[in-house]
């Protein structure tokens, strides 16, 4: 009677296995098995790849904050007067960096007060560059500059007159 059941218990777990699916070849298994671990190994090499892109990510974003910063203390130094302006946000970067809860209108003081050659002495706003300013009209004979221009070069029609009205015209226009 043991017998039978083992017989019995032996069929009933191959039926199951079977219908299950749960046997697979070894072949397939070390197939399986490859896949899984190239599939891991990806997944690694992405996450150091994720983890170098993340670092110059914020590399990049430092180097940008930086950038900024020192355009806008170039900003401020060229609106205090500076001469030198590279001379002046360098020192004015070390200075800030020495003390870091300063602020940058305390430096550029304190800058000035100690070096005051890097600021120029006439002038401390910034103006708009001026635009040059056009050849004046010299009244001769109640006669502008271009107006007799204009008709020597249609009296005598040459290039050389055409050109001087054009270029005179320019001036003024």
């Amino acid at each position: 009677m043991v017998e039978t059941q083992s017989e019995v218990l032996s069929e009933d777990i191959e039926q199951d296995e079977a219908e299950s699916g749960k046997l697979v070849p070894v072949a397939e298994s070390i197939r399986y098995r490859k896949r899984a671990q190239s599939a891991e190994k990806k997944a690694e090499a992405l996450k150091q790849e994720l983890q170098q892109a993340r670092a110059e990510a914020n590399e990049a974003s430092e180097r940008l904050r930086d950038a900024r910063s020192e355009q806008e203390l170039a900003r401020k130094l060229i609106v205090a007067g500076t001469v030198d302006v590279e001379a002046s946000v360098l020192i004015a970067k070390a200075m800030l960096e020495a003390e870091s809860e300063r602020d940058a209108g305390s430096v550029i003081e304190q800058l000035n007060k100690e070096r005051p050659y890097l600021f120029s002495v006439q002038d401390r706003t910034v103006s708009a560059a001026k635009k040059t300013s056009p050849v004046k009209d010299r009244m001769q004979n109640s006669q502008t500059v271009m107006e007799r221009s204009a008709r020597k070069a249609a009296e005598t029609g040459s290039r050389r007159d055409l050109e001087e009205y054009l270029r005179v015209r320019r001036n003024f226009l």
